[in-house]
């Protein structure tokens, strides 16, 4: 096995997953899985690779490459229909199944893939939709095969959701990770569990955002200027449960006591919240909480979170400025 990587589906994330690649120095093979005609293949081709050239165009006037740089991202896609693949895909390193949410269509797809890739190939899924223990005994050999869920833009967000199964080998699920780790790519275990850990905690907050317009609270404007301006800038430095830990797991025990008295069980407090406070694991004024801060400099661990905060304050141009000097602007509307 020569390490080959394979997309297998030439859609928006199989191109999202190219582009992550190619852009960072590796070869892909694209294979475009279903079947056609001979000119309806040649034009599906130029499609895809002008989709390609496309976002490549995108990535160079947003200053992460030039033009020249983007010729040679693009000459590393090797484009095929699924007859010419074979080959490919027997030296195959890792598999992406990219093929659209149809269980009967991913069934026909691993069974392909099943027969065609390698003994040491690990097949990778990049279904939203079905869990891993759903998909893996449609492969043959399950130990090798898991979930990997990108999240678009597949090609910019670093983020990588990966499920093993029961059956998913510990070798199998090193592989996967070194090669998402080669595109830059930041990965995350969860266990099978509907929505992964992204979709899950977001469906709440658009759910709960649209109640809001629904119930006249506020207007889309405002409530998407709020989540911008507060509740997205604080969560992209701290994580939802270190930021649970900043504030006490108590406080957010009354406070979520508070909402579901006066709007809905749906806010109550999970168990883990109240046995936290039993225990005295509150966050860090306690020194422990969903975090351990034993041995940790907090004043100096608070310090650098901060200036994380105000660095992505500087970039949106919203920094507090001495004296007024600058006054800070919402960003626009759609």
């Amino acid at each position: 096995m020569d390490g080959t990587l394979c997309v297998a589906g030439a859609g928006r994330m199989g191109i999202g997953i190219t582009l992550s690649y190619i852009h960072a120095g590796l070869d892909v093979t694209l294979i475009d899985i279903k079947p056609r005609a001979a000119g309806a293949r040649a034009g599906y081709f130029a499609s895809v690779l002008g989709g390609l050239r496309r976002e490549l165009g995108t990535l160079a006037r947003l200053g992460l490459l030039d033009a020249a740089q983007a010729d040679t991202a693009l000459g590393r896609v090797r484009l095929v229909a699924r007859d010419e693949a074979a080959g490919d895909l027997a030296r195959a390193r890792v598999v992406f199944e990219a093929v659209p949410e149809q269980l009967e269509v991913k069934r026909e797809t691993f069974d392909w893939l099943g027969r065609v890739c390698g003994a040491g190939s690990v097949i990778a899924s990049t279904t939203s939709t079905f869990l891993v223990t759903e998909l893996a005994g449609m492969v043959r050999e399950p130990g090798r095969f898991l979930n990997a869920h990108w999240l678009n833009p597949a090609h910019l967000i670093p983020l990588v959701e990966v499920s093993r199964g029961p059956r998913t080998s510990d070798a199998a699920t090193d592989d996967l990770l070194a090669v998402l780790r080669l595109a830059g790519k930041t990965p995350v275990q969860c266990a099978p569990a509907a929505g992964y850990i992204v979709p899950r905690i977001q469906a709440l907050a658009m759910n709960e955002a649209a109640r809001m317009v629904e119930e006249g609270v506020a207007s889309a404007e405002d409530i998407d200027t709020a989540v911008r301006l507060g509740f997205g800038l604080r969560f992209s430095v701290l994580g939802l449960l270190e930021f649970i830990d900043w504030g006490g797991g108590d406080i957010l025990y009354y406070a979520s006591r508070y909402l579901a008295g006066a709007l809905d069980a749906r806010f109550a407090a999970p168990a883990i919240i109240e046995r936290n406070m039993q225990q005295g694991r509150n966050g860090l004024r306690d020194g422990q909480g969903f975090y351990d801060y034993a041995g940790v400099d907090v004043e100096a661990y608070k310090l650098r979170r901060l200036g994380e905060l105000c660095a992505r304050l500087e970039i949106m141009g919203l920094l507090p400025a001495f004296d007024g000097a600058r006054t800070a602007a919402a960003p626009a509307s759609p």
